[in-house]
């Protein structure tokens, strides 16, 4: 079978995925995925959803800077916002994937419901599921947000700026 090499040699297009999410604060989880994603995609636009009805601990511009900060080094990675529909986000910087992640089967069924409803905005959007490192299972934004409050021990559920950004935020 001869296969024709330079039939297929036209195709120069980047895979891009779109990693919503509200990141308050950006965990080892998200981190654990952002790293994975880079490997896989050709660029990953980490999004942060801005949700004015959302009560946030930082502010999208913080949560920005932390992103940008735990990534620095990872090339293929860009770091966004929007206050749109994921899915028309995903549009505008010409992503063909939706990531999500996904640490137990709870987290499934209310990632499956989001991804349908996706789907049944943008159907030429495809949607990937990645679980998590299982050290990240238990790692969860608010968790990481109430223990900090609480003076409880954060070191290695965050990267290091996130936790001292936790400690200044809660004294």
């Amino acid at each position: 079978m001869n296969i024709d090499l330079k039939r297929y040699s036209d195709y120069t297009s980047v895979m891009k995925a779109v990693f919503p999410g509200s990141f308050d604060p950006p965990t080892n989880g998200h981190l654990n995925l952002i790293e994975r994603a880079s490997r896989v995609f050709d660029v990953v636009e980490v999004v942060i959803g801005d949700n004015s009805d959302k009560r946030n601990l930082f502010s999208v511009e913080d949560r920005i800077t932390l992103l940008k900060e735990i990534t620095y080094d990872i090339d293929n990675v860009r770091v966004g916002v929007t206050d749109k529909l994921i899915v028309e986000y995903a549009k505008e910087v010409g992503a063909s994937v939706m990531l999500r992640g996904v640490r137990a089967l709870t987290d499934f069924g209310y990632e499956f419901e989001l991804a349908m409803i996706n789907k049944s905005l943008d159907p030429n959007i495809e949607i990937m599921f990645m679980p998590t490192d299982p050290k990240y299972f238990v790692v969860r934004s608010s968790n990481v947000n109430e223990l900090a409050r609480m003076k409880g021990k954060i070191t290695g559920l965050v990267p290091e700026c996130v936790e001292k950004a936790l400690r200044e935020k809660f004294g």
